[in-house]
């Protein structure tokens, strides 16, 4: 087991090679004044390869990578990567471990980070480390089978005790929700408390004692899983056909992730700089991670070793209704042991990336009855 510092960094040829196929897209025809309803937009796809070709600085984006604190954990000869931004005040801080979910990354977490690490409050003050899930960004990619959100638990608490930390809390959404789950799950001493946010639409049985607002929730979940759930679908059972294509072309990649951060995000694309959002897609560009991001679902519904039950350790909830539908406390409450509640004024799915004041202000007041 070791620990290695790196700067995460792509070779100048790889960008030039994907400056070169970005001018070679064949563009599909598109319906008149179609806007996002096929899909994306094609003339938003258009501006954003433009960009990504013309005036995209990656070597202004990868210096601000470069700021943060790089970390390669090894676990068993697999590869983690971390950012790790101890608190920068002195005395005790408590260790949070930040998940990311699809098609996030550890980008997302860059503005939050500092509002963590360095309160107003010393009281207040984290050591952060934001995890990218294995498969995804500059960490090794799983090369068989049963990578699921069941072995990357085990993995965050190997991880953790090689940084040093015992116990600690966690913050996560979407599939890094999902580890934190069986984090609590399989190893519940390790956690102090969960910070979570984000909608499940898996409804897996639903019970027959729905309260009113719980079956408004179910029928949005149904209605959600009929017109947006494709994607996942395709992600469960033929990950490596979708592969091939978007591993090869950096314009269909930029398509299939930016559809769901315009679908998702409260306001859609505007709730991002354009930079912002192409430094992501370049991250599972040059890393080659489409893929093996992709192959999580499949792994995960297949899951033969995932923990079941109701999560006991103290869970606050930072919620709000326009991240895909609105989530009421009762349902949330049937698998976790809710004991903080805030309905966020804005923000989507990717709340650490649109509204990190509003996170760290609630982590804050949250995690201080755990300090």
């Amino acid at each position: 087991m070791a620990l290695r510092e790196f700067r995460p960094t792509v070779d100048p040829a790889a960008m030039e090679d994907l400056r070169t196929r970005l001018s070679m897209t064949r563009w599909p025809d598109q319906i008149t004044n179609a806007g996002w309803t096929y899909g994306m937009d094609t003339d938003v796809l258009r501006a954003f390869v433009d960009r990504w070709r013309n005036g995209y600085d990656w070597t202004a984006e990868q210096a601000r990578l470069q700021s943060v604190r790089h970390v390669l954990v090894d676990v068993d000869g697999f590869a983690v990567h971390v950012v790790h931004e101890r608190s920068a005040h002195r005395g005790p801080a408590m260790p949070v471990v930040l998940l990311h979910g699809w098609p996030g990354s550890f980008v997302q977490f860059l503005p939050l980070i500092p509002l963590l690490t360095a309160p107003a409050d010393p009281a207040d003050a984290f050591d952060v480390v934001a995890m990218s899930l294995p498969g995804f960004g500059f960490g090794d990619r799983p090369t068989e089978p049963g990578m699921d959100v069941a072995r990357i638990a085990d993995l965050v608490g190997s991880v953790m005790t090689q940084l040093g930390y015992d116990r600690f809390a966690g913050r996560g959404s979407d599939l890094g929700a999902g580890v934190l789950q069986q984090l609590a799950l399989r190893q519940p001493d390790r956690l102090v408390a969960l910070h979570l946010s984000g909608t499940n639409p898996y409804l897996g049985d639903v019970p027959p004692d729905l309260s009113e607002a719980e079956q408004r929730f179910v029928a949005a979940a149904q209605q959600w899983n009929q017109a947006e759930m494709a994607y996942a679908m395709e992600h469960s059972s033929k990950p490596q056909t979708l592969a091939h294509a978007l591993n090869d072309s950096p314009a269909g990649l930029a398509s299939w992730i930016l559809e769901k951060f315009h679908r998702w995000s409260d306001g859609g694309l505007a709730a991002y700089s354009r930079d912002e959002l192409l430094t992501n897609l370049t991250v599972y560009w040059a890393t080659g991670t489409i893929g093996s991001s992709m192959r999580l679902y499949y792994e995960t519904v297949r899951s033969s070793h995932a923990a079941w039950g109701r999560v006991e350790v103290p869970t606050g909830m930072a919620m709000s209704d326009r991240d895909m539908f609105p989530t009421p406390r009762e349902w949330v409450e049937r698998s976790y042991r809710v004991v903080h509640w805030t309905d966020l004024p804005r923000g989507g799915h990717f709340l650490e990336w649109e509204a990190p004041d509003l996170i760290a202000e609630d982590m804050r007041g949250f995690f201080r009855s755990y300090r």
